[in-house]
């Protein structure tokens, strides 16, 4: 496969991954379905790790993966040397959400206990008693309703995607420099074999 090709195919990867990101990054913000104040919702939502990380940073790379292999010998380089500096950026973005949705993911959600008032029931919990291996705990948070399962399977998702693009980037990054060497595609020489009389 020439690289002009597993550059567009990289790019048309990253954007239903990028799109997936910010869905839900942004359903954080709904705990359950429903809205809350601003104050209610859990800190590490606020990072925007799922839509700037994983989703805006991603686009750039795959926007200019998609047209990184068109005709034009000098037009393909330029293109595949763009292609490795925006995808170093993707990589950054999904190294970014993995980070931020993993913290998040540990130190749990933000949650009414049962007095009224929203504390972080699971912040202070050592690695033996984490909630996320003691799922009867998890009915400590009242409200809002399954506020820890759509925590967990939210971010959760979130480190998968930035994982899938941030491994695809960097494979894009590889894959750049090889075009920008190379060319985006090896051309089929016409070898003239001349018989003798």
């Amino acid at each position: 496969m020439c690289t002009g090709k597993c550059a567009k195919f990289i790019g048309k990867l990253l954007f239903p991954l990028g799109i997936c990101a910010i869905t839900a990054n942004l359903l954080l913000y709904f705990p359950n379905g429903r809205i809350l104040e601003v104050e209610q919702i859990t800190d590490f939502v606020w990072f925007f790790q799922g839509i700037v990380g994983a989703g805006l940073l991603v686009f750039l790379p795959a926007f200019m993966m998609l047209s990184a292999g068109g005709d034009g010998c000098c037009a393909n380089r330029c293109g595949m040397l763009l292609t490795v500096i925006l995808s170093a950026l993707g990589t950054i973005g999904g190294v970014y959400c993995m980070v931020m949705s993993a913290m998040g993911l540990v130190h749990g959600p933000l949650c009414d206990t049962g007095n009224g008032e929203y504390i972080y029931p699971f912040r202070n919990n050592t690695e033996e008693n984490n909630y996320l291996f003691h799922h009867e705990t998890w009915s400590t948070c009242k409200e809002p309703e399954n506020v820890v399962l759509w925590n967990v399977v939210l971010f959760s998702i979130l480190i998968g995607i930035g994982a899938i693009e941030a491994i695809l980037c960097l494979i894009q990054v590889i894959n750049g420099i090889i075009g920008v060497i190379c060319g985006t595609c090896l051309r089929k020489r016409k070898i003239s074999v001349s018989r003798p009389r």
